[in-house]
């Protein structure tokens, strides 16, 4: 596996243009981006769902003060989706399109894909998405459904961007709908990536999970099955991944942490 590092981005425009593409953040205001950054904006992906994680942790905990504990949990993730301009949301749509639509062989799933026309398998998926993501979140007391959320966004981050690593682009660098191909990480990267999606959850685990004997062993092998998974369906489909499809890896990953995390809250009270 070789990993392309030639280019002259340094870390602090990557991580600009990681805040910028994921976000809809105008950083690329402060300072001129290359294209090269935008190339390597996967390596601090995880650090963007600090601030995505932050938001709806924030949005949660405070929001429970006035309003009943399911309203601020729909309001955050209503938060997210405006601060990230659905951009996970719509590659959640493709990859359920083209691969539970039409897609028959691996050119007309990425036709498909790169359709912006949303279909109804696309429907059905971000409906049932967005339902088991509120439900929950609201299934949690405040404080934890904030803890969760802040933990699981970066992890689930870090855990999809190894899809890169995994497999190779499936379109030619033309074709890309953003017209942005990610380059592989080098090893040092890698361990930044670790360290950014990592750091939560293991002060979340240390401080929150172990006092309350939850499962958390339970949390991290969930998963990294989904993801495994998806892995899987992604390479005999496709031999190859597209932006949608880690959009798509994402949020599967973080919505069945979450899910994880409520059924052993659920089943320490028992």
């Amino acid at each position: 596996m070789q990993v392309d590092i030639s280019d002259k981005s340094r870390w602090w425009q990557r991580l600009l243009a990681a805040f910028s593409f994921f976000t809809r953040l105008p950083m690329w205001r402060l300072s001129p981006l290359p294209r090269e950054a935008y190339e390597r904006v996967v390596e601090w992906w995880p650090l963007t769902g600090w601030l995505t994680g932050s938001l709806m942790a924030a949005t949660i905990w405070f929001g429970s003060l006035l309003l009943p504990p399911p309203c601020p949990c729909l309001v955050a993730i209503g938060l997210r989706i405006m601060l990230t301009g659905a951009l996970h949301e719509d590659g959640l749509a493709d990859f359920f399109d083209g691969f539970g639509g039409g897609g028959r062989d691996r050119e007309r799933i990425l036709s498909i894909m790169k359709d912006s026309r949303i279909g109804t398998y696309g429907v059905l998926a971000l409906t049932i998405y967005l339902m088991l993501l509120f439900l929950a979140l609201s299934s949690m007391t405040p404080l934890m459904a904030a803890l969760s959320i802040l933990v699981a966004d970066p992890m689930a981050k870090m855990i999809a961007a190894e899809i890169i690593m995994m497999m190779p682009y499936a379109r030619r660098r033309e074709e890309a709908k953003s017209g942005i191909v990610y380059r592989r990480m080098p090893i040092s990267s890698t361990i930044v990536l670790a360290i950014q999606g990592l750091a939560p959850f293991v002060a979340y685990a240390w401080l929150v999970l172990g006092p309350r004997a939850v499962r958390w062993d339970l949390i991290v092998f969930v998963p990294c099955i989904v993801m495994y998974i998806l892995y899987m369906i992604i390479w005999k489909r496709l031999r190859g991944y597209t932006g949608d499809c880690c959009g798509a890896v994402c949020l599967m990953v973080e919505l069945s942490m979450l899910l994880a995390i409520a059924a052993s809250l659920h089943l320490s009270a028992l």
